[in-house]
């Protein structure tokens, strides 16, 4: 299918690996130019590098912490007319309610919520005027099936979730979509430090944690990042103006619910 969005340009946070590099690579594919951001400079120049060799697309590159105002603003004046924009960011360890200050919830809510609506803000009203926009945020499956240890990253990141829902509803008659990919138990740095996580908590061996991960999905096995990456390169694409405000599990088919 050609998801007519060649020549389209995106911002696409946190994309030097993981999920971000994966929604980057399925972009180039499509003739999407970048502009791709992370923190590491070196690890940003080799995926920049790599997605050129791969897709003969532009790729430039701004390095910083999303969170921080003049990374923001340096992708805003690397990319001033996107028309995709991918939110992205690590986040926040697993721990215990009793042992979030305000410091840790001030720090989430920044990185994982107050970032990415800071950006869609910065960007939407210019895909507003030129009528096409492509938003989609990589949040969590957290959002619809929250455990306590998780607390930090589900309270930020359902934030987002509630203010895209509704700004989605107010630029829909302009082409401007807003979704959401919520990923569990994809194969990525992040699934590694968790099974090591829980081989240490039990006394097991990681590949031991890895096997009751993969027995607690119902597709039985993880994730694979360019899964995720096809399903945001789709929600970016021409074919899918009328997909707006919805939230897309990517879990294999684990989560038990209906809404």
């Amino acid at each position: 299918m050609d998801l007519g969005i060649n020549d389209r340009k995106a911002i696409v946070c946190a994309a030097s690996k993981g999920l971000g590099k994966a929604c980057a690579l399925a972009l180039a594919h499509e003739g999407v130019h970048l502009t791709i951001n992370a923190r590491n400079e070196e690890n940003l120049a080799a995926t920049a590098a790599e997605i050129r060799a791969a897709s003969g697309v532009p790729v430039h590159t701004v390095a910083g912490d999303i969170a921080l105002e003049e990374t923001r603003s340096a992708l805003i004046a690397a990319c001033p007319e996107p028309d995709i924009l991918i939110n992205n960011n690590g986040g926040p360890l697993p721990g215990r309610f009793q042992n979030w200050d305000r410091e840790a919830w001030i720090a989430a809510l920044d990185a994982n919520m107050l970032a990415p609506i800071l950006m869609i803000r910065a960007v939407i009203d210019g895909m507003v005027e030129r009528r096409f926009g492509r938003i989609v945020n990589i949040t969590s499956a957290m959002v619809k099936a929250p455990l306590a240890p998780m607390g930090l990253s589900t309270g930020a990141r359902a934030g987002l979730t509630s203010l895209c829902k509704a700004l989605s509803r107010e630029v829909a008659h302009a082409n401007v979509t807003i979704n959401n990919l919520l990923p569990e138990r994809i194969d990525t740095d992040r699934q590694r430090f968790m099974a090591q996580l829980t081989a240490s908590l039990n006394g097991i061996s990681v590949e031991e944690a890895y096997e009751r991960i993969r027995s607690s999905i119902a597709a039985r096995r993880l994730g694979r990042p360019e899964e995720l990456g096809a399903a945001c390169a789709f929600l970016c694409s021409a074919q899918a103006g009328f997909i707006s405000g919805q939230n897309l599990q990517l879990d294999g088919g684990t989560y038990p619910g209906i809404i």
